[in-house]
């Protein structure tokens, strides 16, 4: 696991850096795309590169982390809707390129199916970006979920559905108790994992993460088990760690030809 802590843009542009050397050297590269605060920057740093640059996405495939169930289609929540404002409209993905889950689905545990049958066709997700809740969780990875679980329904928990409210006018009654997601050995199949927090209220999430004993208390826990992570945060979000300063170190003294 690599740590990095760093100001916020220059963050997103290591995280895009990471992002364009994949588009650029893979000819069906596929993308994993999360939804929350956390990768904002990140997806305006692409969408940058790609109106100034010519960054292009049209030969890449897109899966979603995770999705509500029982949402509108037209929800502005939605989080579909949510990737395409944020970046899958922003730039030139091809029709039908980016895939969600699909939470309004009459059977659920086959969209489930459908869902891993879809990434498994595409070859694999080669680069997942993340965030991180403030009780540890990714994607929708409560604590207590197994390890070894799969795309399935997942109930939310007060405090994600806390944090969750201020996309939902401030009520958590309006945050749908219940979502589809990719489970974690799911994400842990991504051949690179590009986690991005920032902010002082991710700082214990951050600290058991990368620190702490490997547990489904703290589902983030298990990235310490994949052989490529990259963990991108802030001061603030590090403020917990006991070995930041050698993180520091270990960045600065990263050799020239190393990327992310």
């Amino acid at each position: 696991m690599e740590v990095v802590i760093a100001e916020e843009r220059t963050l997103a542009e290591l995280a895009a850096d990471a992002v364009e050397r994949l588009l650029r050297t893979e000819a069906a590269p596929v993308l994993g795309l999360a939804t929350g605060s956390s990768p904002l920057r990140i997806y305006d740093e692409l969408t940058s590169r790609h109106t100034s640059d010519g960054l292009s996405f049209a030969h890449a495939q897109a899966f979603m982390l995770d999705e509500y169930v029982g949402i509108a289609d037209d929800h502005p929540q939605r989080y579909r809707n949510v990737i395409d404002a944020q970046i899958a409209a922003r730039v030139d993905f091809a029709p039908r390129a980016v895939h969600g889950p699909e939470g309004s689905a009459a059977d659920l545990a086959a969209a489930s199916a459908e869902y891993e049958e879809a990434i498994a066709e595409a070859g694999g997700i080669d680069l997942q970006i993340l965030g991180i809740g403030t009780d540890g969780h990714i994607a929708f990875n409560e604590p207590g979920s197994s390890l070894a679980s799969r795309t399935r329904v997942k109930t939310l928990t007060k405090q994600t559905r806390l944090d969750n409210a201020r996309f939902f006018d401030g009520d958590v009654d309006q945050v749908p108790p219940l979502c589809l997601t990719q489970g974690l050995a799911t994400i842990m199949e991504a051949k690179h994992l590009v986690l991005i927090a920032t902010g002082g209220a991710k700082a214990e999430a951050v600290h058991q993460m990368i620190e702490g004993p490997v547990s489904a208390m703290w589902p983030a826990t298990v990235l310490q088990m994949h052989p490529h992570v990259t963990v991108l945060i802030d001061d603030a979000a590090a403020s917990r760690l006991q070995l930041a300063d050698y993180y520091r170190h270990s960045y600065a003294n990263k050799p020239d030809w190393q990327h992310l």
